[in-house]
């Protein structure tokens, strides 16, 4: 009987592993390749995990937030989407490098390409997509962005939620991007644009393998300690049994 307990308490415990990975990274996320800075410029990767087992996701949209409109979005180059960027008129102009800006992006969106039985992001995968924003704003702690994301089967999950202080996360949070305080006698990254656009490609690299990284040793560490904890139930009982 103390062998059946030990077994069903070891059967929840992996089965508590896998859980905590899946939910590790389960919604549309988005996060800074080093800092996002208030008043400057900042590269920045949208995550989309497939979490379908009978689906792959084709196509992607981020709608960008009106009350802080962004003049200036290029997109990297993924391979086997398309990416298609979508500007709007604004009601109140935005005033950039001392020129006036009349419009603003209001959504991009990226589509898969290739043969239906291989394209887009499969189950059990995800897909970054780079973006360089700017100029962010200074007069907001944050970004909050919508997302949509389309399966081949047509079914569309909306990634729009804004988190309220204090409750807990909703079902299907919005990607949310923290800003950070700008520098010193500056505006953030804006003075290190430039720098920041030549090392795009090793950053979203970097960035990629240490999402990876961390996901990983979060898993292992988890099945450590239930390897520990079934190691000292297992040496209990052999205990038992020597002293019986």
């Amino acid at each position: 009987m103390n062998v059946s307990r030990i077994a069903l308490a070891g059967g929840i415990a992996a089965s508590a592993v896998l859980v905590l990975a899946g939910t590790a990274s389960a919604h549309v996320s988005v996060q800074p390749q080093g800092e996002a800075a208030k008043g400057g410029y900042a590269t920045v990767n949208f995550k989309v995990p497939n979490e379908r087992d009978d689906a792959s996701t084709i196509k992607v949209e981020v709608n960008f937030p009106a009350d802080h409109p962004l003049a200036s979005v290029m997109p990297q180059a993924v391979p086997g989407w398309n990416v298609e960027v979508t500007r709007s008129k604004l009601a109140k102009p935005l005033e950039m490098h001392g020129q006036k800006i009349n419009e603003a992006v209001s959504k991009v969106t990226w589509t898969a390409e290739g043969a239906k039985d291989e394209r887009g992001i499969r189950p059990g995968a995800f897909q970054q997509f780079p973006l360089s924003l700017g100029q962010l704003p200074e007069d907001s702690d944050q970004l909050v962005f919508k997302a949509i994301q389309t399966y081949d089967n047509k079914e569309v999950v909306r990634w729009i939620e804004e988190q309220k202080e204090g409750a807990d996360e909703p079902e299907s949070p919005a990607p949310v991007l923290a800003l950070t305080e700008a520098a010193e006698g500056g505006h953030g990254a804006a003075a290190g644009s430039e720098n920041t656009d030549r090392a795009a490609d090793k950053e979203t690299a970097a960035a990629s393998d240490t999402s990876s990284s961390d996901t990983t040793a979060r898993v292992l560490g988890i099945v450590g300690i239930v390897i520990g904890i079934a190691g000292v139930a297992f040496g209990v009982l052999a205990g038992r049994r020597r002293t019986t």
